[in-house]
């Protein structure tokens, strides 16, 4: 590819790149290789790095970055405010709050749900999402609490209920998690 030419973004006709959310947004940035399937929405202010996949009927509110090779996988929701490193993979349905950080090569299985909210509806809090370092894995149905922090290399299994934080390179299981050894099957990096 040419300096001159436009970026190589693949864009369905039925998804909506651009949604403006106040009068002075800005339209945002997808890396080259970018691939924005069917039915998703991507808000003004949201910048992404090269090969951002999503699946179809995601949602990417404003002011979220992203880093490279990024799926945001089917029916995903970040509500804005967010960082996500490169090499992250949301698979279907999950959910990242306002105020959230996602470090480098995490996995977060179907349905996972991170929260910002320690007191929904009942009373003024301040909004802080989880922060998941680099190498997490998130298993399937699992609930990251407000505020937690899940430590670099961690795993968190599924249908767990992480409500404090979890120390670097530690298996989080039930409900609520308790911290195990990791396993020898479990040590070393994400193969994303």
């Amino acid at each position: 590819m040419s300096d001159d030419s436009e970026p190589e973004v693949a864009i369905e006709s039925d998804a909506r790149v651009g949604v403006s959310h106040s009068d002075d947004s800005e339209p945002p940035i997808l890396g080259d290789g970018s691939i924005v399937r069917s039915g998703t929405i991507i808000y003004d202010d949201v910048v992404a790095g090269e090969s951002l996949v999503t699946g179809h009927h995601a949602l990417i509110r404003e002011n979220t970055t992203l880093g490279d090779d990024v799926l945001v996988g089917t029916q995903v929701v970040i509500d804005g405010d967010t960082v996500v490193g490169s090499n992250v993979s949301m698979q279907t349905g999950v959910y990242v709050p306002l105020n959230t950080e996602i470090g480098d090569s995490v996995f977060l299985g179907p349905n996972a749900t991170l929260l910002n909210d320690p007191y929904p509806v009942r009373t003024d809090a301040e909004l802080v999402g989880p922060t998941l370092e680099d190498g997490v894995s998130i298993g399937a149905n699992a609930t990251i609490q407000p505020g937690v922090t899940v430590g670099k290399g961690s795993f968190v299994g599924s249908g767990a209920v992480v409500t404090e934080d979890v120390p670097p390179e530690t298996l989080a299981v039930g409900v609520p998690a308790r911290h195990r050894p990791l396993s020898e099957e479990l040590e070393g990096p994400n193969k994303l």
